[in-house]
């Protein structure tokens, strides 16, 4: 969905504009990046804490939800926020649609950096289904060797097939042992290069890879490395978010910002 034409006939705001960034995605630290410098923006990015290091940003940040809708709401009231963005990760739809709905209670603009999803290309053999647990299903019975490229949150699920062998790859080595029978664990950061993750999967020798379709290039190594192997692919869709201004880029964003701030008044 395009930028909504709102943008453009409302009043600017007089710098410093204070915006607050829903992180979770390599897009909010671009974007990050992009604003740590800029006078005109005080923003502060937020995001849930799930990884345990994560590399510090260099604007302020909090950690952590919100409690709720109405916490959101609370949140943007008190700390006089002008305007959202949200940059979480593409299957993080509470969180999105938490911030659909308190912006337009706390009548703050929100704008939604989603990039595009993965699209199948020639020599992809994708199984597409809509949710995990349709993937644990469409791993079938009979033992294979299979790689979650899932994170963490929904490893659970895969304890209903314990027949099959699993190599995880997680940001942070796990503190406690995974719920999964016969499991092999890689600890790394991307983004992922197609040669180590196509040398990893041989290693392992993987039949199958699970994905969610998250989009972008941190983590796309791993779908073009079955891609050169021939692996099959469960690719989780994703999930379903309210509508709300979307665009794909961060230039995009920045341009928006560019037209909800004043020029800055020159010294004399």
């Amino acid at each position: 969905m395009p930028v909504m034409s709102e943008m453009s006939s409302a009043p600017r705001i007089s710098a410093p504009l204070r915006l607050l960034i829903l992180g979770g995605s390599a897009d909010a630290n671009r974007l990050v990046g992009a604003l740590a410098r800029d006078p005109r923006i005080n923003a502060v990015l937020s995001y849930a804490g799930r990884t345990e290091n994560p590399t510090k940003p260099p604007i302020p940040c909090r950690i952590g939800g919100f409690g709720g809708v109405q916490g959101l709401v609370d949140y943007l009231r008190s700390e006089r926020i002008d305007r959202v963005v949200d940059a979480t990760h593409p299957f993080a739809a509470q969180m999105s649609a938490h911030a659909v709905e308190a912006c337009a209670a706390a009548g703050v603009p929100l704008l939604a950096l989603d990039r595009a999803p993965w699209q199948k290309q020639r020599g992809d053999h994708w199984i597409e289904v809509d949710t995990m647990e349709q993937a644990v299903a469409a791993l079938g019975a009979t033992p294979r060797r299979v790689f979650l490229g899932i994170g963490r949150q929904q490893l659970e699920l895969f304890a209903a097939a314990p027949q099959h062998s699993y190599l995880v790859r997680l940001v942070d080595a796990p503190r406690a042992p995974l719920p999964l029978p016969q499991v092999e664990i890689v600890v790394g950061r991307g983004p992922f290069t197609r040669a180590n993750d196509g040398a990893m999967l041989r290693r392992f020798g993987a039949e199958l890879v699970v994905a969610k379709n998250a989009g972008g290039e941190a983590t796309v190594a791993k779908i073009e490395a079955a891609r050169d192997l021939g692996l099959p692919v469960v690719m989780v869709r994703r999930p379903a978010t309210p509508p709300r201004p979307t665009v794909t880029s961060v230039i995009e964003v920045l341009d928006w910002l560019d037209q909800a701030v004043a020029p800055m008044e020159r010294g004399v």
